[in-house]
């Protein structure tokens, strides 16, 4: 069995600029407008997305290429003034907690085996996060802020982040120990703010496989984990909260909705039957002969569209772990036991299939899972080896994906997937319904990136799609935009400024910002 599997080239070739035609003329006489709205102090706030989040990290050119900054350079068309970020020390990405890192470097491309591969880029990240910038930021994006963490206080004391109490990030550029994000950036008075925050606030959830909890109905955020959906009543409240504050500093302001998470390349370049018969090889008629008679069981339990089989001449979905059916495990083992199969080895087949089946087109495989499918599960090993089963016979019955159910953090289940929706309908709702009654200008991102993942999005010097990699649109952790994608959210934004508040904000060129990094970048 190979230790590895490979899912799809990735096309350096796609990743390079093309050369850029203009979305429309900028020429420098031209003359621009700020219509109804100051542009003189603006402050955008929220998550990784403001941030400049990308290829999982926040680093220079990231942040040099965020939305928010892209903005501020067109602001400035129209008596916009400065705008200042809280860079990090080097375009590597990882942080330092007292000098230990604690998160790791930006990934970039890199040839494994040949194939280009997202890989972390090598070297010493600098980025000391006790070392407390001085000053006030415009750009208050805080990566992995959920939309309650921005009314919180001690959000950015460094002594809590090792206990996950505190945002690293928060930690370098806040006024103080105790100062919440939303009182740091009213705190600047801004006449023009950004707020596009709540993506993590279904994102932890569905990044994780649906692993953490649907918090609907508990109203104490306090409890909730990292990987939790924030209960609606929780998001209204605090949004409202936020909006209100952000609102009676500044004279105008744009609120962007909740991408729908489940169209990113993250739960979309894995497939579910990605298990080949070159790959899995000779192996098949031994998967499908020990597979029969636990498939026989499932017949006898009712359940046969459980039945696990690998095809000899086409792709198969890989076994998973589903925590929504039915748990079977006694039964099972029970049948297998009444059918012959000696105790031992029944009570093994009983727990570790009671809840499996066979991945299929309904299920998402998170981009994480790349690199679980087809190895050793040598967690799973030492537990049958301390059950008393033969080291052999432990790595045979322990491959993650073909013997071993692949566990709920890999797999966004149908049922997880109604909890994301539903959960992003209602926040996207009350997004929508603050921008109105505040007349605000308001940005269905939700929409824009739908379409870039169903048909993707034309200009003038190309196209931008979800594609992996190549698409142009989202960075190579699957989930933030790249450069080129910012702008195209950039360009969005100018778009509804200037419809609301009767301005002339010039748009910028897409072409003229990348894709995503080549081969070594």
């Amino acid at each position: 069995m190979r230790k590895y599997i490979k899912y799809a080239a990735i096309l350096a070739l796609g990743l390079v600029a093309c050369e850029p035609e203009f979305d429309e003329s900028v020429e420098d006489d031209q003359v621009y407008s700020q219509g109804d709205a100051s542009f003189e102090n603006y402050v955008a706030v929220g998550n990784s997305l403001t941030a400049g989040y990308a290829d999982n990290a926040l680093y220079i050119q990231g942040q040099q290429n965020s939305f928010p900054n892209i903005l501020a350079q067109q602001f400035k068309r129209v008596g916009g003034g400065d705008f200042t970020q809280p860079l990090m020390n080097d375009n590597l990405g990882g942080l330092l907690l007292n000098g230990s890192p604690i998160s790791g470097n930006r990934l970039t491309l890199s040839l494994v085996n040949g194939m280009p591969a997202p890989t972390p880029i090598g070297g010493a990240p600098t980025t000391e996060i006790t070392n407390t910038l001085s000053g006030s930021f415009n750009n208050m994006g805080v990566p992995g802020a959920k939309s309650y963490h921005l009314i919180a206080p001690g959000y950015g004391n460094a002594a809590g982040v090792a206990a996950g109490m505190a945002n690293p990030y928060f930690a370098r550029f806040r006024s103080s120990e105790n100062v919440t994000v939303i009182e740091d950036a009213i705190a600047q008075n801004p006449t023009f703010f950004s707020l596009w925050i709540g993506n993590n606030d279904v994102l932890g959830y569905a990044a994780a496989g649906g692993a953490g909890v649907n918090q609907q109905g508990n109203l104490d955020p306090s409890t909730y984990g990292s990987t939790d959906i924030t209960d609606v009543n929780v998001f209204a409240s605090v949004y409202s909260q936020e909006v209100d504050a952000l609102a009676a500093s500044a004279g105008g302001g744009v609120l962007l909705n909740i991408p729908n998470v489940t169209s990113t390349p993250y739960f979309n370049t894995v497939p579910y039957n990605p298990l080949t018969p070159d790959l899995l090889g000779d192996q098949i008629p031994t998967l499908n002969a020990t597979y029969g008679q636990l498939n026989q069981a499932f017949a006898f339990l009712g359940v046969p569209e459980r039945a696990i089989q690998f095809s000899t001449t086409g792709a198969s979905g890989v076994v998973i772990h589903d925590e929504s059916i039915a748990d079977l495990s006694v039964q099972l083992t029970q049948t297998l036991i009444g059918g012959g199969l000696d105790p031992q080895t029944a009570t093994i087949y009983g727990a570790q299939y009671g809840q499996a089946r066979q991945a299929n087109a309904n299920d998402f495989m998170v981009l994480t899972s790349s690199s679980v499918i087809g190895t050793v599960n040598m967690d799973r090993v030492a537990e049958l080896m301390g059950a008393g089963v033969p080291e052999e016979t432990a790595g045979q019955l322990s491959v993650n994906g073909v013997t071993y159910p692949m566990q709920d953090q890999y797999v966004l289940l149908p049922s997880e997937q109604e909890d994301v929706a539903t959960a992003t309908a209602a926040f996207n709702q009350i997004i929508e319904g603050m921008a109105a009654q505040k007349g605000l200008a308001f940005v269905d991102a939700n929409s824009l990136l739908d379409r870039v993942a169903t048909s993707g999005i034309n200009y003038d010097g190309g196209t931008i799609t979800s594609e992996f990699a190549t698409g142009g649109a989202f960075s190579l952790d699957g989930i933030h935009l790249t450069p080129r994608g910012y702008a195209f959210m950039a360009n969005q934004i100018i778009n509804s400024i200037n419809m609301t508040y009767n301005s002339t904000i010039p748009n910028v060129n897409i072409g003229d910002y990348s894709g995503g990094p080549a081969i070594g970048e």
